[in-house]
């Protein structure tokens, strides 16, 4: 049974990482796959969050936010990827800071999202 949540949360993941990659973007630094690591970053942190606070969260309700929309939603392989092309065509400069930029604040997105769940009290 707990497939079927992460199931459906991966989907609704996928979708919303869809939609973000439809908006009409052009830079040489992948923005939007930047932008969807950090929005998954702070909520996955604050799923967390608000998990270890919490008693009465069901364990298929972590699964749902966190395994399935989550890892649905976070593209790290395409940011792998990303990162792999940006070198292999020679932007040392634009792959390093990507790659720097993405973990500093991925990494703090935690933290922040993990902030916000107590500042919200969920």
């Amino acid at each position: 049974m707990d497939f079927i949540f992460v199931a459906f949360g991966g989907a609704v993941g996928a979708m919303a990482r869809y939609a973000i990659t439809l908006i009409p973007i052009k830079a040489e630094f992948p923005v939007l796959t930047f932008i969807i690591n950090i929005i998954g970053a702070i909520l996955i942190g604050f799923v967390v969050g608000v998990s270890s606070n919490r008693d009465d969260i069901s364990n298929n309700t972590i699964l749902f936010w966190k395994t399935g929309v989550c890892g649905g939603f976070t593209t790290f392989s395409t940011f792998s990827l990303e990162a792999f092309n940006l070198f292999d065509s020679k932007q040392y400069a634009v792959g390093s800071l990507y790659i720097v930029l993405s973990c500093i604040f991925c990494v703090f997105g935690i933290l922040c999202g993990k902030k916000l769940a107590v500042a919200f009290k969920f």
